[in-house]
């Protein structure tokens, strides 16, 4: 398509608010389609790197806490 001026270009005969704003609305879809899922996967990744690192800490069979209590109240 060919334009005699910038102007022309954006204004496309009246026509252009339409044209560049379905544009401008698609862009946003399909960037949102991209970055959603890397934010939801690097989250999923700092949520599972830091309950790791808690497990590592933990006691594999350790006793619960009901078990800790009744033993130190002597019954």
């Amino acid at each position: 398509m060919y334009f005699d001026s910038f102007a022309a270009m954006l204004s496309m005969d009246g026509h252009g608010a339409y044209v560049w704003s379905a544009y401008a609305i698609t862009l946003v879809v399909v960037g949102a389609l991209l970055l959603v899922p890397l934010r939801r996967q690097r989250r999923l990744l700092t949520e599972l790197s830091g309950e790791l690192r808690r497990n590592r800490g933990a006691p594999s069979q350790g006793p619960s806490v009901k078990e800790e209590d009744s033993h130190a109240s002597g019954t």
